[in-house]
């Protein structure tokens, strides 16, 4: 029997005063799905005032579509030219992170992009389906005596610590110092995590430096695992430079931490505000793949990336002239009436289901897909056999980002069961 799915409107918003750039505005309310949806009915190339005085504005892409076609052409929209991100880089920051990967362009990106993908082969992934059930339980088991806890500290923000610590073959130890850079490094917007750009500076410095430990560690001690595969030369002879390697386990580090964070926090608020697809899932384990789907498309753990255009194009009856600033927003994209069915309604049996929670196609698409899946599988999967009575214990508290539609705090309650077998 095909179970009733509820279904909100499309929010109406007539004639707004847009902003979908100010920090505040997603740590107040999330993403302002109300403009994005004027946006793409309205104008879905639209010129927007940068909030930064005396710094030109950019152009806020909305429409599924045109986020996947910018996505799929870094010849027309780089990466690199100003960096993938949206805060202005100095010339100095250019010249440094030039070299990470999420901020190249082909052929260079064709060429590291290469280099790394044989640390995340099928087999290698594979060999941590184990260690990370391992982690679901044991997060569940330190988290039994208090019965109340906060989702995000006991649940969403250690998984991926644990399973970079196992993909790194790094110390459990150091997940903390992990943990803080990360948070550093991405959440810029929250005075919560990061003082000044100096203190951002010093951040990275540290963590190239553990890299840089841990590739010597595995210069003298080889194992099986990606840091040893990345350090071992290709059959031609290739092989990752120091830097770049530095710089991988940083984006690695940052992108493996705070994207599966946000979609499991978010994806349990989700469940939080939706009981009965919670219990639809309770019902149907076969639906978890699809649920993980959905929860990466509704959460949309990564609201932006820039571009900047390499030549005069159009885009949306608009005429983006050489050098512009292209914001691609892939939480708008995820709930485009255009594509999706009823987009504002939260389906864990949704299929299909083109959602672009992990990139839009093209060079970028994320290198950590599988990871990311297998991740929000074990942790759902576990919280259903051990905690299936899990609530809100409190409101929600956000990150104060317009990159990182995170949560900071999710008070729970629940009653945890043994383990299975």
């Amino acid at each position: 029997m095909a179970t009733e799915i509820r279904t909100a409107p499309t929010p109406a918003f007539v004639a707004p005063e847009i902003d979908v750039i100010d920090p505040g505005v997603y740590e107040r309310g999330g993403i302002p799905h109300r403009q994005f949806a004027w946006l793409r009915d309205n104008d879905p190339v639209h010129w927007h005032a940068d909030p930064n005085d005396g710094v030109d504005g950019f152009w806020a892409v909305t429409r599924h579509e045109d986020v996947v076609r910018a996505s799929r052409r870094p010849d027309l929209y780089s990466s690199h030219e100003r960096s993938a991100m949206f805060e202005e880089f100095s010339d100095e920051d250019i010249a440094l992170y030039g070299q990470m990967m999420l901020f190249q362009d082909p052929p260079d990106h064709t060429r590291l992009r290469g280099m790394v993908n044989k640390g995340f082969t099928p087999r290698m992934i594979g060999k941590l389906q184990g260690h990370i059930r391992e982690i679901c339980n044991q997060l569940i088991d330190e988290a039994a005596e208090l019965g109340e806890c906060d989702f995000v500290e006991h649940f969403a923000a250690p998984l991926p610590l644990y399973t970079i610590c196992e993909l790194l073959g790094a110390p459990l130890e150091d997940r903390e110092k992990i943990f803080a850079w990360s948070n550093k490094l991405v959440a810029f917007n929250d005075p919560e995590y990061i003082g000044d750009r100096t203190e951002s500076q010093l951040c990275a410095a540290e963590f190239a430096g553990w890299a840089g430990e841990l590739a010597a560690a595995r210069a003298t001690t080889p194992r099986d695992d990606i840091v040893t595969k990345l350090l071992t030369p290709d059959a031609d002879g290739g092989r990752i430079s120091d830097e770049e390697f530095q710089l991988f386990v940083i984006m690695l580090s940052i992108a493996g931490n705070e994207t599966t964070r946000t979609a499991t926090a978010g994806g349990m608020q989700a469940f939080f505000e939706r009981p009965e697809q919670w219990e639809r899932l309770k019902a149907d384990r076969s639906l978890l793949p699809t649920a993980v789907e959905e929860i990466v498309r509704w959460v949309s753990p990564i609201n932006q990336f820039r571009r900047t255009a390499m030549e005069d194009v159009e885009m949306g009856g608009k005429l983006i002239r050489k050098g512009d600033k292209v914001v691609l927003f892939y939480g708008s994209a995820n709930r485009d009436e255009r594509v999706f069915d009823h987009p504002f309604s939260f389906d864990v049996g949704r299929d299909p289901n083109p959602h672009i929670g992990f990139g839009g196609g093209g060079p970028h698409f994320c290198l950590g897909t599988h990871l990311a899946r297998m991740n929000l599988k074990m942790i759902f999967e576990t919280i259903l056999d051990r905690m299936p009575d899990i609530a809100p214990a409190g409101e929600p508290r956000r990150l104060r980002s317009n990159f990182v539609n995170g949560l900071k705090e999710l008070p729970v309650r629940f009653t945890p069961s043994p383990r299975h077998g």
